[in-house]
């Protein structure tokens, strides 16, 4: 009856997405990371984070996760959402969602914004981004999912941070689609790992959004598949200079050391130069 009422409940909204607080291991979601193999992470001092498996409801009733994230209640953005690629993407729906086991609460399940009276302690909500001034900036984004549930996960509060308007409708948005256009050259681009994340900006004269969300100083990701029979990946992050910038994973995450400590695929074993193509990046 309680699962019929909630379904009630979301008749009106495009679909229903919900998400699940868990274990810091990811036990019920390893399949988004390579080899299943969670990005070894380290927050600084007093940053508290917890992992979701993001999943919905299917129409037979059945839990589908979808993506992972590691989420900063502190910060109240995600330090990384991790995914496997999709593409052709399909259209767009906004309907915001939160996680309301990010504040206690006994709901399993995500629920629309709006949910709840005590819903907002650990986590951003819709109103905070009203008139910032800054977009809801995705992490896995709708333009990397290739079927309706899981470009209906991508909307929730808990896989967007403050972005610069400008840079995240331009800049980013024609990133994203550079993505596409390598990660289609995998060997099985259903089988290309990608890992978007967020660099908190820290500065005291950068207000947070309603005094409470975190903006962000830079977005990044980083990509691994197979080319070839060799592990391939690529690192990003922007803006640099207002633009998007490709550098090797390696780099990438010796950048983020001033940040915080992160290897994003831990599980990928070294290859030397000399066994790879030079045009090409090893995924470590």
């Amino acid at each position: 009856m309680r699962r019929l009422l909630f379904l009630l409940l979301l008749s009106s909204v495009c679909f229903f997405t919900l998400s699940e607080v868990v274990d810091n291991n990811f036990s019920k979601c390893k399949q988004f990371f390579l080899n299943n193999a969670p990005p070894d992470f380290t927050p600084a001092n007093g940053v508290s984070v917890k992992p979701i498996c993001q999943c919905l409801w299917n129409d037979k009733d059945e839990q589908v996760y979808l993506y992972a994230t590691l989420y900063s209640t502190t910060w109240k953005i995600p330090v990384y959402s991790a995914y496997r690629f999709g593409s052709p993407n399909i259209g767009r729906c906004d309907a915001w969602y939160i996680e309301p086991q990010l504040d206690g609460d006994d709901e399993p399940c995500m629920q629309p914004t709006g949910y709840g009276t005590n819903i907002g302690n650990n986590q951003a909500l819709y109103k905070d981004y009203y008139k910032s001034g800054y977009d809801k900036g995705h992490l896995y984004p709708v333009l990397h999912t290739n079927n309706h549930l899981s470009m209906l996960a991508t909307s929730t509060m808990t896989n967007a941070a403050p972005q610069d308007r400008a840079f995240n409708q331009k800049q980013w948005l024609e990133h994203e689609k550079t993505v596409i256009k390598d990660l289609e050259s995998c060997d099985d681009p259903l089988k290309a790992y990608v890992v978007t994340g967020v660099v908190p900006n820290l500065n005291k004269n950068v207000p947070k959004l309603k005094g409470r969300v975190t903006v962000s100083l830079y977005y990044w990701r980083a990509t691994c598949c197979l080319k070839g029979g060799l592990y391939t990946g690529k690192g990003y992050y922007g803006p640099d200079n207002g633009i998007v910038k490709e550098l090797p994973i390696t780099e990438l995450q010796d950048m983020l050391k001033a940040f915080y400590n992160i290897q994003i695929f831990p599980s990928i074993p070294k290859v030397t130069p000399p066994k790879r193509p030079r045009s090409e990046n090893a995924c470590n």
